[in-house]
């Protein structure tokens, strides 16, 4: 009988050992990007899903263009293997909620660095410099300069800072036009509902590259401001913040950098400038 007592206190022990450790936190516990019990059982990032060359979710559910590169090759330096990573979509908007609530570990989605979304949030990087440019329709001889705009109507996503910039600063009499996402401002840029789409020339290749676009837009080959793109982390996590930017810095040391570039922008015949000066938590 004794014998039976202690064998049944040390399953009980055995149990509440392994429920402990199942609730336990570390540096992939939930609601902080991460699943809880592993450590390092998956990350969230969040990417963009409908940016062609840059990040897309493609109608067979995979995730493809240059920023799902980026996280891949981050990730697998945090030791994530890519079938450790979920990709959640981060919208313009909610980028910064995302990582404040815990909802991912990093945001990789054509996230230009500001000092605005830095009392927020914290970057790695900058990986990337982009430039805002705009598209307009192909048979469009009528805007060639930001300053055409005025009195004509302007695209953006909601949240973007490309649509502001040219707002405040070049074409103050545009009529400024947010949509939820890229996609419905091209459905009006080709439906004549407005009358030009601005946001990184990076991205406006993308869509005017895709086989369903092509003759249909073009880019305005401006450049109207300097984009630098940044991996997006909880404010003050230093830690992760210095592995990221090493991550960085190897991948553009040892040539997968240009190659990402390459693969997912080159088709687009978009000429990316060469890998910025890490910047950030120097």
């Amino acid at each position: 009988m004794k014998l039976f007592k202690a064998g049944a206190a040390a399953a009980v022990a055995v149990v509440l050992s392994l429920t402990a450790t199942a609730c336990g936190g570390g540096s992939g516990s939930a609601g902080d990007g991460g699943t809880a019990g592993g450590g390092k059982d998956k990350i969230v990032i969040g990417i963009k899903f409908d940016q062609p060359g840059l990040g897309l979710k493609t109608p067979d559910g995979k995730f493809t263009g240059f920023d799902v590169d980026v996280a891949t090759y981050v990730a697998k330096e945090l030791g994530y293997q890519p079938d450790q990573i979920e990709f959640k979509q981060a919208v313009s908007a909610e980028r910064e909620n995302m990582i404040s609530n815990g909802d991912v570990k990093l945001v990789v989605a054509t996230y230009t660095i500001n000092d605005r979304r830095k009392a927020k949030v914290d970057f790695a990087g900058p990986y990337f410099l982009a430039h805002q440019d705009l598209l307009v329709r192909a048979d469009d001889t009528s805007i060639t300069k930001a300053e055409d705009l005025n009195k004509k109507k302007l695209c953006s996503v909601t949240g973007s800072t490309s649509a502001q910039n040219v707002k405040t600063k070049l074409a103050p009499e545009a009529d400024l036009q947010e949509y939820p996402g890229y996609s419905e401002c091209l459905t009006g840029l080709e439906n004549k509902a407005v009358d030009a789409l601005t946001t990184d020339g990076s991205i406006l290749a993308g869509y005017a590259a895709q086989e369903k676009n092509k003759g249909k837009f073009k880019l305005a080959g401006l450049k109207l401001s300097d984009e630098p793109y940044g991996i997006g982390l909880k404010k003050g996590d230093k830690e992760l913040q210095t592995k990221v930017n090493a991550a960085l810095k190897k991948m553009v040391e040892d040539g997968s950098w240009q190659k990402a570039v390459d693969a997912n922008l080159g088709p687009a015949g978009y000429k990316a400038d060469p890998a910025p000066q890490i910047t950030e938590g120097s």
